[in-house]
């Protein structure tokens, strides 16, 4: 498997996997709208939030971006393929963006999770630090987790 920088032709299908990836948890057509914009990627926008993308034999995996300034920043989104949920893709992508953190100076990331990816950060290091709101559903509340490097 290979991590590597997304090119800005690759946003749209990086918006798609993001989508499907969060129907894999069993939303409903509903609420994946209301999430949409909020999962959309610009071709602008990979760049700036440090995006990279899980890639084996030509096909991304999953993509991770590591967002903000240091000394404190937030690992903004990780999206696996549902095809490849349960391979390493995920593990791979959280470690990469952390130590990329590592090197670019941050001390602190913050993970805004969905409920059933909250167990999966746990298990690699992050502890619950609070909620945040939604930015899809209103009314909803994430757990927010954390990460000292």
């Amino acid at each position: 498997m290979l991590i590597r920088g997304a090119q800005a032709e690759e946003a749209a299908q990086l918006s798609a996997l993001a989508l499907r990836s969060k129907g894999y948890w069993g939303y409903d057509e509903a609420f994946l709208d209301a999430c949409r914009q909020e999962l959309t990627l610009h071709p602008e926008e990979l760049a700036p939030k440090r995006t990279v993308v899980a890639e084996r034999d030509g096909s991304i995996l999953g993509f991770a971006t590591l967002e903000g300034d240091p000394p404190e920043g937030a690992l903004g989104m990780l999206f696996v393929a549902p095809d490849a949920i349960g391979q390493g893709v995920g593990r791979r992508l959280y470690e990469h963006a952390l130590a990329a953190a590592r090197e670019l100076g941050f001390v602190r990331l913050t993970i805004d999770a969905d409920p059933n990816a909250e167990a999966f950060y746990r298990a690699m290091g992050a502890e619950f630090v609070g909620t945040t709101p939604s930015e899809s559903i209103p009314g909803r509340v994430l757990p927010q987790l954390a990460v000292t490097l």
